[in-house]
């Protein structure tokens, strides 16, 4: 699964969970909860293809 699929997977367990999610640009830029996964995932991701500096200055 790309790190694409996942952030929309996120955005829309997030709609089935919290009924006053409105929109998706609400859950992008006001969901502490959904920062935390985005930038958990990304680190991951980098540390993965070897950017292990740029993993861990990102967590």
């Amino acid at each position: 699964m790309s790190l694409f699929s996942q952030f929309r997977e996120d955005i829309s367990v997030v709609f089935d969970r919290d009924p006053a999610a409105r929109s998706t640009l609400e859950v992008i830029t006001l969901y502490p909860g959904f920062h935390a996964i985005v930038i958990h995932r990304l680190a991951h991701w980098l540390w993965r293809v070897r950017f292990k500096w740029l993993a861990r200055f990102t967590s």
